[in-house]
């Protein structure tokens, strides 16, 4: 099943979509825009903007506008926790303005408010014709539904222990949310699901749960994956199982940045997630060896640092050039060793000399010798950036 959410489409036999969020303040218009434009330059599809006061939903039509005069289009998406039912119906331009509506059930209200500000929100979405994400979240979950579960499984011949309770609240409290948005009037190719956590194997748990009993399309994520490293190599760690399985049809990945740091990183980190899974390329790939005692000279290293650097400068240009040339294949090896094997894996590929060998760097081409290269490193990286733009040319622009 397939959910539109604006100009893309979600889920089904399409291409698995990257998304992100803002962290101005939405109601700094000028602000929220130009990090709404960094982050889909990036090569963000959808991003998402919190909508916590009436300032911030008041916000959103301008928002919108302002990146429909820049020729981006990029749907955006109202998350909205504690409030949702107030502001969209306080400001009907946000309802009309935003994409799609991300609800967290655990926080639309208590008691019996819950499911008349559920209802509300959900109303709102039909009558502007668009789908809701469903987001339970561990770090909020319905409390109401969790000690339900908690006394029946205390009371059970075979309890089990709290954090599998917890998993099964998740599932149920997507799931259930679901059926009641689908009762209320709201179509089932409205919704996407998403339980996020803050572990990798609680993440694989969770969604595998929830993808074996539905067939909603699912957004996947862990809701805190932490700085640097750290975080880059626990959403790997949580997405790649899951999209290997051909469990996710979103993903985002949530890093924590430095402070005043960019938040392209993200973006970056969940494009390469899907190239290195064959799921989606975006970018040409540079394979390049790690070094060893044969390669003393940085002289691979640089190239291969200044080749990727060369593709993703050519590539806003070749994207629109040449379609296609995202799946070029780029070694940069720095022996004898691997060299000419791996170069002639690849498209294009230069086998550099290493310690001790002679000072030549033969190219190959789809898997042939076309050539040796003699010089300096700069010297040889021009030439051969000359040849991988020949031949994305050649291969990608239908000269023959």
């Amino acid at each position: 099943m397939s959910v539109p959410v604006g100009s893309v489409m979600v889920g089904s036999d399409h291409p698995v979509v990257i998304q992100s969020m803002t962290n101005t303040d939405t109601s700094d218009v000028q602000a929220t825009v130009a990090q709404v434009a960094a982050l889909h330059r990036a090569g963000s599809e959808v991003v998402r903007v919190t909508v916590n006061d009436v300032a911030a939903a008041r916000a959103v039509p301008e928002i919108v506008r302002i990146l429909a005069e820049h020729e981006l289009d990029v749907p955006i998406v109202g998350d909205f926790h504690y409030n949702g039912h107030i502001l969209l119906r306080e400001v009907p331009e946000a309802a009309a303005a935003l994409a799609k509506y991300r609800i967290n059930p655990g926080n639309v209200g208590a008691g019996s408010r819950h499911d008349d500000n559920f209802r509300s929100i959900v109303e709102v979405a039909i009558e502007h014709d668009k789908p809701v994400r469903i987001g339970v979240n561990w770090g909020s979950l319905d409390a109401a539904l969790l000690t339900k579960l908690m006394d029946e499984n205390a009371e059970s011949d075979d309890p089990v222990d709290a954090h599998e309770v917890t998993m099964r609240a998740m599932v149920q409290s997507a799931l259930g949310s679901a059926a009641m948005a689908e009762e209320v009037g709201l179509a089932h190719d409205r919704i996407i699901l998403s339980g996020k956590v803050s572990r990798a194997p609680d993440l694989w748990d969770v969604y595998r749960r929830i993808a074996a009993a539905c067939d909603y399309p699912l957004h996947l994520g862990l809701t805190e994956a932490g700085m640097g490293i750290k975080g880059a190599v626990a959403s790997t760690a949580g997405l790649a199982p899951l999209l290997a399985e051909g469990i996710g049809d979103t993903i985002r990945v949530s890093l924590t940045p430095d402070p005043g740091a960019p938040r392209e990183r993200e973006v970056e980190i969940a494009q390469e997630v899907l190239s290195a899974l064959g799921i989606r390329r975006f970018t040409p790939s540079v394979t390049a060896c790690p070094g060893c005692g044969r390669t003393t000279s940085t002289l691979f290293q640089e190239m291969a640092r200044d080749i990727d650097a060369y593709l993703k400068e050519r590539m806003p240009t070749w994207r629109e050039q040449y379609p296609g040339v995202e799946n070029l294949n780029v070694a940069v090896m720095g022996c004898v060793v691997n060299g000419p094997g791996e170069s002639k894996h690849a498209d294009i590929g230069i086998s550099l000399p290493g310690t001790g060998e002679s000072p030549r760097a033969p190219v190959y081409r789809d898997g042939e010798l076309v050539g040796t290269l003699q010089g300096d490193g700069p010297t040889i990286a021009k030439a051969f950036n000359d040849m991988v733009t020949e031949y994305v040319e050649r291969r990608f622009g239908g000269r023959t």
